[in-house]
Parts: C-alpha cells; structure tokens; sequence
C-alpha cells in the first residue's frame, strides 16, 4: 500500500500526492544547500589565508550557535502554525548567509554568516521532521522520515559532486553563489507543499482533535522530567561522544601514513556511508513501522563500537573503507529513528519540537566535546589509545539503549 494512501491519523486527511512530492524535492535542495556549507568553508578561508585559528573559531561559532537556537527554535515549531512558513525564511537566511560569506570573507562577516548558518541549520532539520509528522501522521511517519533520509542524502551527494566541480573549474567563491541561488528552486517546491496539507495539531504531537488554532501542550517541566526522553537522549550524547572523533582522528593518522593520498582516502570515507544511507533509509522506515524501533536502534548503536575497535586495530585503507560503511548503518538507523522516537515518546504531548531541541542539545554536546577529549588523549597517549577510548564510550551507549530504553512503536506503552 503507498505512503500516500495511508498517510492520515483520526486528525486530519491525507495529502496529496503532489504535496509528498514537493515535500521529497524540499528535503533534497535543502540537504544540498547545507552541504554548500560544510568543509568548503575551510578550504575557501584557507585559500584566502586564514590562520587556522581564526578558521576554528568561525567553525566553533557557527556550532555554538547551533546548539544555543535548538531550545527556542523548537519552542518556536510548537507554536508557530505554518511549518511551511519557518521552512521558508530558514531557507532565506542559509542563501543569505552563503552569499555573505562569497561576497564579505573577513572574520566578522564569516562568524555573523557561519553561525546564522548553524542556527538554521538545526533549526531547518526539525522544522522538516515537524512538516512530515503535519503531513502524514504518527501511524506512516517512519515511512515518511525513512523517504525524506534517502532524499537528504542524495541531496548532500549531489551538492558535495557539483560544488567540487564548480570549486575546481571556477573558484572556490562560486561555491557560495551557488549554494545561495539554491534558495530559488527550494522556495518553488516548497510552496508546491499545500499549507492546508500540514495539519498543525499532530506537527506539535497534539492529542487528535479537529484542526486546532492552538495546540494543547503538557509544561516545560513535564518534559524536562519525561524518563525515558532524557534515558534516549544519555545514549545520543554517548553516541555522539564517541563518533565525532573518529574520522578526524582517522584524518590525521593517514595524513602521516598515505600523504597525499589522504584526502581521496577521506573523501570516500565520507560518500560510501552516504550511498548506503540514500539506498536503505526507505527500507529503515518500512522496518521500523512493522517490526518496531528498538532492534534497528541497537543496530545502529552496535555498529559504532565495531567501526571504533576496526580503526584501533589496523591502518589499511581498505579495511578502514569497510569499517566505514558502518557509518552508513549508524546514519541510516538514527536519521530515521531520532526524530521517529522522539514523536513516539511525545505523542499527545504538544511539544514534539521542543522536545526534539532538547535531545538535540544533549547529543550535540556531546559531538563538541568528542573530538576534544580525543584530541587530549591521542596528544598524551597516541592515536590507538584515543580510538580504545572512543570504543568504550560506543560500548557504553549501546550497553545503556539496551539497558534502560524499550520499544518506543505505537503498540507499545511507554
């Protein structure tokens, strides 16, 4: 049976096709624009003479950024009626920080741009996952997060292929230009999403009621005392603590050992786990709707602690490249299920958003705090020990999702 036939819950209607179609075409160009960003910024200050210093810290504000919108932006998704509406000026201000960074590269201009970037960013991510839950419901929302993952994904593909050949054959300037003039084709396809297909009491995780104006919504404290959100969101930090710092960890031990080699080395570390996830990410959704969350999450999990312990052992390029699609299998398992448990765990709660702003402050804690206790422990002990390291902190989290967290499905109570 299609997503399209079976996306409604006792709230609302289904969508039309032509709104599901518009809204994959939304998480591909998006997922493109984001990818404007990335490590092209580097080598576009880089090649203006940046220090690497003055680098890190418009880096490090765009992350810090990042981490101080995910409470109000999700306070903002809760009780904003048209998703559509933030989507869009998020879109926006990502061209405008782009053709800030190609036209105005001093520090300033750069931290101003990069951080409204990293504010958006997040911000962007769960505006779309709130956009999918208004459109299809609680009961086809797997599908859904598992289709807009594939769309993502190839969107990055895609953008990361056609910024390096615009880089190369032009200047690493109109890499901007045309992340900014993406915002063109976003805004055409967006508005192809009908606003009256999003149905704003489920987008908030509101009890199902006729379409409200507001959304009835449990307190702050409520949610800051829910168990098993804050049991999910330990495990993502511990997660998140120990992946960041493995492929920056992995860069600078192949840089001494392949040379020049090194960078197509990282390259496919990067891109491999991408094709798995744009390939298996609708299967993941399919799964998690039949057979439930918690075995492809410990799956995902699981496959951290294996990927840490291959690139403790050996520094060979191929069984790295192997160990690395385990990335793909983490990717594909939380990109689908992060935002999927979080509405299971918030169902009837009116503060899905918010909710998804605290777990991703937690988790992305944990990512900025990754690489520097890596960084520490490979200075004082070296690259091995940093990696055994990062292996028991993945132990640590798959031991406690295992634990303390239960299938979150709808069949299920939690």
């Amino acid at each position: 049976m299609s997503t399209a036939a079976r996306s409604y819950d006792a709230a609302g209607a289904a969508p039309t096709r032509e709104s599901l179609r518009a809204f994959d075409a939304v998480n591909f160009l998006l997922a493109a624009m984001l990818a404007g960003f990335g490590p092209f910024v580097a080598v576009f200050l880089g090649g203006l003479n940046w220090s690497l210093r003055d680098i890190g810290l418009v880096l490090s504000g765009g992350f810090v950024a990042a981490l101080v919108f995910q409470l109000p932006g999700g306070e903002l998704l809760d009780r904003v009626q048209s998703k559509r509406s933030m989507v869009a000026l998020g879109t926006a201000v990502l061209a405008a920080a782009a053709f800030l960074i190609a036209i105005w590269p001093a520090f300033v201009p750069a931290l101003v741009a990069l951080m409204l970037q990293g504010a958006v960013g997040g911000f962007i991510g769960a505006a779309l996952a709130a956009m999918s839950l208004g459109l299809v419901g609680h009961a086809a929302l797997a599908q859904r997060l598992g289709r807009n993952q594939s769309f993502k994904s190839a969107g990055s593909l895609a953008a990361a292929a056609l910024m390096g050949l615009i880089g190369y054959f032009f200047a690493n300037r109109a890499i901007f230009f045309a992340t900014a003039l993406l915002v063109v084709p976003t805004l055409l396809v967006l508005v192809r999403v009908r606003a009256t297909d999003i149905h704003f009491g489920r987008s908030v995780g509101a009890p199902d009621l006729p379409r409200p104006t507001k959304a009835l919504r449990i307190t702050r404290r409520s949610l800051s005392k829910h168990r098993h959100l804050l049991v999910f969101a330990g495990c993502l930090f511990l997660f998140q603590l120990a992946d960041a710092s493995i492929l920056p960890l992995a860069g600078g031990t192949l840089a001494h050992r392949e040379g020049s080699r090194s960078l197509l080395i990282m390259a496919a570390f990067i891109v491999l786990p991408q094709i798995f996830v744009v390939l298996f990410a609708p299967w993941t959704g399919r799964y998690a709707e039949r057979r439930g969350r918690r075995p492809l999450l410990l799956l995902g999990f699981a496959a951290l602690p294996i990927r840490a312990l291959v690139f403790s052992l050996t520094t060979d390029p191929l069984l790295l490249g192997v160990a690395q699609m385990l990335d793909g299998v983490s990717g594909m398992a939380l990109g689908v299920l992060t935002p999927l448990i979080v509405a299971d765990l918030t169902m009837g709660t009116g503060r899905y958003n918010l909710a998804q702003g605290l777990v991703g402050v937690i988790s992305g804690l944990g990512a900025a705090l990754s690489t520097t206790i890596a960084g520490f422990t490979a200075a004082a002990f070296g690259p091995t020990a940093a990696f055994l390291e990062v292996l028991g902190v993945a132990l640590a989290g798959t031991l406690g999702l295992w634990l303390f967290m239960p299938e979150t499905g709808p069949s299920h109570k939690h």
